[in-house]
């Protein structure tokens, strides 16, 4: 994130002597990203965040490609997703790309005989069903219905659902995941004009650290594969931290629309960015008040990018039969638009209540064998009159 949090117990300068009562040093570690150019935290473990004592397991998690050139749009029924009980075995990538994974996930409990640390890409988790809390190194945040989790890259967390009723859409970003540029100054503060600000940004509140040493799995995926690997100390030991590269939380109900007189296009839901891909969140809001305007979107060729909509909730104005947890994806080529008798419909009212996230690729999306197994494979039709 582009702003300062600090949490529990730090000394008062980098680098220097931070002891424990008793006399011994605390362990400082570095974390960054990008090199020594990108966002860093500095943090202070009881233990040393390096003793590996055992390597058990190695194995592929890398998706199964169905179709790596693509120019078909599919409608994918994401609740046909069969939930499990595991966390990570739950994840099911649908779409993928060198720059990021696409993925549905129904996990029925918490971890807990493992951490997961994800050194790949930063993770952004969006919660459609389900309440809980999740667990990092860096403190904890409580999660529910409409937030985006946004984990960066070597993380370690767990994830604590209250129910089995979870439902969660998920993007593994190889680039960092930042706030949108269009929207922050030179300083990195979120501007005026932003449909956001740092006060609906959550940061990390509850810290749990523990000093224990014994065995403790971490499940580390690099290169698509996880590497189960025993650590001689508990994980959660920091004791404080400060710096700008945290997990946080933003929910899409605190999304404040951009409005007006003609229809506005899909940069102003922009939320996230990263420099292959963009996330944006359409959420409800007063339609175009142009006394001759048409509130449904205007046909347009995706040229540069493939685009991809998950729906959440309400009547998503644009499109013809889409239920809640269905996937879209128009791929790069070829132009889309309306849906036959939604231009008509749109003209005269006043509002939405729609609510989606989209994920527009600037590099063309390989579709899955498990897209394959929830795909309507007639939804390129659906424009025929």
């Amino acid at each position: 994130m582009p702003f300062y949090h600090k949490l529990g117990k730090i000394p008062h300068k980098r680098h220097i002597q931070f002891r424990k009562e008793n006399g011994d040093l605390y362990y400082e570690q570095l974390f960054g990203t990008v090199g020594f150019d990108g966002m860093s935290t500095n943090s202070y473990h009881e233990q040393r965040p390096t003793q590996v004592k055992e390597i058990r397991k190695q194995y592929s998690v890398a998706p199964k490609i169905a179709k790596a050139n693509n120019i078909q749009s599919y409608k994918l029924k994401g609740f046909d997703i069969a939930p499990q009980d595991d966390f990570l075995e739950s994840r099911k990538i649908v779409l993928t790309n060198s720059d990021c994974h696409i993925a549905l996930a129904a996990p029925r409990k918490s971890t807990t005989d493992y951490f997961y640390k994800n050194t790949d890409s930063d993770e952004v988790i969006f919660i459609h069903k389900g309440t809980g809390k999740l667990r990092t190194i860096y403190g904890n945040l409580d999660f529910k219905y409409g937030d985006y989790l946004v984990i960066p890259r070597g993380i370690i967390y767990k994830i604590d659902f209250d129910s089995e009723d979870n439902r969660l859409f998920i993007v593994e970003s190889h680039r960092p995941v930042y706030t949108p540029k269009r929207y922050r100054n030179w300083f990195g503060q979120l501007l005026e004009h932003s449909p956001f600000c740092e006060r609906d940004i959550r940061r990390p509140e509850e810290l749990e650290t523990y000093n224990e040493t014994g065995e403790f799995v971490i499940k580390v995926k690099k290169k698509d594969e996880i590497f189960e690997m025993v650590y001689a100390s508990h994980p959660f030991d920091v004791i404080g931290y400060d710096g700008f590269n945290y997990p946080y939380a933003l929910s899409i109900h605190d999304f404040e629309p951009i409005t007006g007189r003609i229809h506005q296009p899909p940069p102003v839901h922009q939320t996230f960015e990263t420099d292959a891909f963009v996330i944006c969140s359409f959420v409800p809001r007063l339609y175009d008040y142009h006394p001759q305007s048409i509130p449904a979107p205007y046909n347009h060729s995706n040229i540069d990018s493939d685009e991809v909509l998950y729906y959440v909730d309400g009547d998503f104005m644009s499109r013809n039969d889409v239920s809640p947890g269905n996937i879209s994806l128009h791929p790069a080529g070829i132009p889309h638009g309306p849906h036959p008798g939604a231009a008509e419909r749109s003209i005269g009212k006043t509002e939405t209540q729609e609510l989606a996230v989209m994920v527009d690729t600037f590099k063309p999306l390989m579709v899955t064998e498990e897209a394959m197994n929830i795909t309507d494979d007639k939804y390129y039709q659906s424009w025929l009159e």
